[in-house]
This record gives structure tokens, C-alpha cells and sequence, in this order.
């Protein structure tokens, strides 16, 4: 799945969307106490009220967002799994009945609740419906709209939400004037918070991949990998934040634990080049001969092959590994990274990152960073000094 095939499901969640229907919804509500199922309840999403069908979309569309390998992770299913999840999602996929469909989803929240306590109550919500998707890119010169041939992709969307109480409340009675205290003992379902979830099949090349699932989860760089293991059985998944480590170690093991700022500017520039040419395909991946040729391209001296290689066998144990470019590189154009000191704390782009260095003067270490333009520190401009 790439950014571009991503987008376009996420913008098929919003209300009347002729490019989306959405058939069934199944709630289960999980009692934190005895982490058993209290009640469900399943209808067609047509015949449910429409504020609630607008709380629900943007439920779904909150879930599919975010930056993949971050909070949303493609994942491949397990091939030795006893009872395989991705047997359930198809099978819930296929039928046409919807007392099926929905038996195929109670086993699968009783999955989840096998070994696993919940610290509030939660509620699971399941949809299935289907999206379409032009079968060909419109032309400019052509006269045919792009809805003219469209395929459908069915899918089965699950969203994990945990509850709150509400608050105690002082309200004024207008009719019998008087000050009330207020309890209300109905918790309130956090839809604007999913926790965690999935969307079923995933999308290689616009076409559905039954094989694939795509994994969605609230915090960024915090995957559960007991719900992706015993739940989704799928394969373990590492997140952008640990293939970042993974980098940094690497290139440490070959460069020495210093960089000046010019050459670690230049790593992200060639990396960004690499992403940028195959913004339109699947991610890129570094193995051991494209991290040398971009130490190389940087201007890091003395760059071996077998250096790069013992570098990836003492920080991964596997020559052979392959980084995701994406991954490894903050974002570009964005002030991503932080320069920490005990004076100050300054975020800058990739991009601009040749723009600071670090300097000895009067025997001491200081930061230097090249503006073009004059600097305002609480309304005054300050002034140039010439060093």
C-alpha cells in the first residue's frame, strides 16, 4: 500500500459519498470487570440515525489517518497460524448474509478478549461495505467521466473504543429555578479517539490483497503487538521510530558517533532523493549497497562495502536487511528534527539542516546558523555583530 492508495479509501468516509456504501454495522460493548461481551447489536447502517452515522464516519476516517509505519501498518498474515484471523475476515468478506458476517466477527472479538483485561469498558465497532475505484485514470482529452468504469472493493473496517464516565455537572433548572446536582451514569463512547483497529483486505497496485491487512493504531509508533500477534496473527512489524534507531546505529558503526551538520544534511538529501523518485510505487528500501552509496555521496571518507556489511550484522544480525527510506528519513520539509542544548532548544527542516554547524570560539563550543534575514526576539530586531 502506498500514501496515494491510502488516500483515496480515506476520502471515500464521509456521508452520500456515491464512491462508498456501507452496509452493516456490529457494536459490541466489553465490560472491563469480567472482559466479557455485555451486549451487541447489529443493523443496517442505512436504517441508523444519521447524527449517529456522521459520529461513526468520522470514527472511521480518524482511524485511517496517519503517516504508515507510524499509525497505520501494512501487515502481512502469519502462514502457520492454528486458527487463522485471516481466515474469519475472509470468510466475513465472501458471505452475503449478514447473521454470518456477524458471527464471523463475535469469534474474532472473542479473540480479542482472550488473555487480555481491559482497563475501561470498550466498544468494537464493525462495518462492511464497499469502495470503487476507477478501473483507468481519466485522460484530460477524454470525454468519459472516470466513474464510467469502476470496480468495486469490498472491506471490512473494525475500530476499538474505549469509554469514559461523565463528569458531574451543576445544572439550573429554569422551571423550578433552582440549582440541581447532575450525575449521569451513562459512560460516553470515545469515537473521536479510536484506540486501535484494522482495515480488511489491504490494497497492492489499486487491487484488493486478501493476503494483507492494514493495521491502524491510536498512538503513533505504539502498536500492539499482542492484538497484531494473537488477534490478527500476523507478522511482528517495526515502526518508523525503531527503523530510525536501527539507522543511526548503522551509520554510527561505519562513521564514528560525530557528523558535522553538513554531512548529515547531505544523508538526508540522497535519502530524500530516493523516496521522492518512487513517490508513485511501493516504499523504497536501503539495503547494505545503497546505506554505502549514500555515506559515500555524503562525503563520509573511507566508505567499504565490508565495513557497511559488518555494520548491519552487529546492529540487525542479518547483511541482508533492508530499511524502509521513508522511515529513516524525518520529514524533509518540516522542522522534524531538534538541536537540544541547555540554552535552548531549536527545531529545524532536513533540508536546512546545512544551514548549522557547530563552532569553536574563544574556546568555547557554539552553535552556528546561517539567516537571511533579520531576527526579531520579542519585537526587537536584533543587532549584527561582526566576530
Amino acid at each position: 500500500m502506498i500514501k496515494k492508495e491510502l488516500a483515496h479509501i480515506r476520502k471515500q468516509f464521509k456521508l452520500d459519498h456515491d464512491l462508498l456504501k456501507v452496509f452493516d454495522i456490529l457494536n459490541v460493548y466489553i465490560m472491563k470487570e469480567s472482559s466479557e461481551i455485555y451486549h451487541y447489536e447489529c443493523q443496517p447502517f442505512a436504517l441508523v440515525d444519521r447524527e449517529k452515522q456522521e459520529l461513526y464516519m468520522g470514527n472511521f476516517k480518524k482511524l485511517l489517518t496517519g503517516e504508515l509505519d507510524q499509525k497505520l501498518f501494512e501487515l502481512k498474515f502469519q502462514e502457520d497460524a492454528e486458527e487463522p484471523t485471516k481466515v474469519l475476515l475472509h470468510q466475513g468478506l465472501v458471505t452475503g448474509r449478514t447473521e454470518d458476517w456477524m458471527n464471523f466477527m463475535l469469534l474474532l472479538v472473542e479473540k480479542m478478549l482472550k488473555d487480555t483485561k481491559y482497563e475501561r469498558d470498550t466498544v468494537v465497532t464493525f462495518v462492511r461495505g464497499e469502495y470503487f475505484r476507477p478501473t483507468r485514470s481519466r485522460s484530460e482529452e477524454s470525454e468519459e467521466s472516470e466513474k464510467d468504469e469502476l470496480f468495486a472493493h469490498p472491506f471490512i473496517l473494525c475500530s476499538v473504543n474505549s469509554t469514559e464516565q461523565q463528569k458531574k455537572t451543576l445544572q439550573f433548572d429554569y422551571v423550578e429555578r433552582e440549582f440541581k446536582y447532575n450525575v449521569i451514569v451513562d459512560p460516553i463512547v470515545k469515537l473521536s479517539a479510536p484506540e486501535q483497529g484494522f482495515f480488511y483486505p489491504s490494497v497492492t497496485d489499486n487491487a484488493s490483497d486478501v493476503n494483507r491487512i492494514l493495521y491502524c493504531t491510536g498512538k503513533a509508533n505504539e502498536p500492539d503487538h499482542h492484538y497484531i500477534d494473537q488477534v490478527l496473527n500476523a507478522e511482528k512489524t517495526i515502526t518508523a521510530q525503531e527503523e530510525r534507531v536501527i539507522f543511526e546505529e548503522i551509520v554510527k558503526e561505519v562513521a564514528g558517533d560525530e557528523l558535522d551538520a553538513a554531512t548529515l544534511a547531505q544523508v538526508y538529501e540522497e535519502i530524500h532523493r530516493v523516496v521522492d523518485a518512487h513517490q508513485e510505487e511501493e516504499p523504497p528500501k536501503l539495503d547494505y549497497a545503497d546505506v554505502e552509496r549514500v555515506l559515500t555521496a555524503s562525503g563520509v571518507a573511507d566508505v567499504t562495502t565490508e565495513q557497511v556489511q559488518r555494520a548491519f550484522e552487529t546492529v540487525v544480525d542479518d547483511r541482508n536487511y533492508e530499511l524502509k527510506a521513508s522511515s529513516v528519513l524525518p520529514k524533509f520539509t518540516s522542522k522534524s528534527l531538534k538541536i537540544e542544548t541547555k540554552v535552548a532548544t531549536i527545531s529545524v527542516s532536513p533540508q536546512d539542516l546545512k544551514y548549522v554547524k557547530q563552532v569553536q570560539y574563544h574556546g568555547k563550543r557554539c552553535l552556528l546558523i546561517e539567516v537571511d534575514e533579520e531576527v526579531v526576539v520579542e519585537g526587537f530586531t536584533l543587532a549584527t555583530e561582526t566576530l
